[in-house]
């Protein structure tokens, strides 16, 4: 556990410093020539060192993004919808203003004008950037609060063991054992986001469609995930029966992978 936490921590103190970089990089892809005459001038000597090690905004910024959002999923997952928020356009949009332009804008080199001039340009989309990367830098403040709750990086930690587990038993041929294991790792898994949700079923002993059921019914999931969970499902009954057909290896795999999708996927 203490690894684990460990490496949340390495992973979140590399996103902040590419943030960092990210920030510098966008600020002086929109400057004028102006700002940037002078902010070269600030570094001295230092200047052409330091713009050649700054990234290339539009290509950094996805695998930065994709990280950030894997990361607060565990660690923030508050703070998720702000985060992306800052990164879509918002649906339904009729007008892009200086208030709803966003980086997705920004990656596409959306520019508004009116009469010929510039009414709103890229320039919008840093202070979008900015929230990104404080959002990013509040998670740190999870490690130390003596309010965190670490069961989730517990619970993370667990769930990849067993799947690895299931991988290894399905490699060797015990199929139902393997889809046995990975079965039970779907339904801990939904059981801890129908609790975490405050919407257990009602069942005595609910099972991986009655969980589904649920998530379905509250909104927490919609009609694919729903179908393809209840695929998973029908698959493990498969290896947890004694009866024909008999569960192939092929099946038992789609069974692992489709459980490892969820389980970090759906919160």
């Amino acid at each position: 556990m203490a690894n684990n936490i460990d490496k949340f921590k390495k992973d979140l103190e590399s996103l902040i410093a590419r943030g960092d970089s990210l920030v510098m990089a966008m600020r002086i892809s929109v400057a004028t020539p102006e700002q940037v005459k002078d902010f070269k001038q600030e570094l001295g000597d230092k200047a052409d060192a330091y713009f050649k090690s700054l990234p290339k905004f539009e290509t950094a910024y996805q695998a930065w993004y994709s990280e950030s959002l894997s990361l607060l999923r565990q660690i923030l997952p508050d703070r998720l919808d702000d985060f992306v928020r800052h990164y879509e356009k918002p649906k339904g949009r009729r007008d892009i203003t200086q208030t709803n332009y966003t980086i997705e804008d920004y990656l596409q080199g959306t520019v508004v004008k009116r009469m010929g001039e510039v009414v709103v340009g890229q320039r919008a989309a840093v202070n979008r950037f900015e929230q990104q990367c404080a959002i990013v830098e509040a998670a740190t403040s999870r490690f130390d609060s003596s309010l965190y709750d670490i069961r989730n990086i517990v619970h993370a930690d667990l769930m990849d063991s067993e799947i690895s587990t299931a991988k290894e038993l399905n490699k060797h041929k015990f199929v139902r054992a393997a889809g046995a294991v990975a079965g039970v790792v779907l339904e801990r898994h939904l059981r801890e986001v129908c609790q975490n949700r405050s919407i257990l079923p009602g069942k005595k002993n609910p099972t991986i469609s009655d969980f589904n059921e649920s998530l379905k019914s509250n909104d927490v999931i919609g009609v694919p995930d729903w179908r393809f969970i209840q695929h998973l499902a029908d698959i493990r009954n498969l290896c947890d029966h004694s009866k024909d057909p008999e569960p192939t290896q092929p099946q038992v795999q789609d069974l692992i992978v489709g459980v490892d999708k969820i389980i970090k996927t759906v919160f």
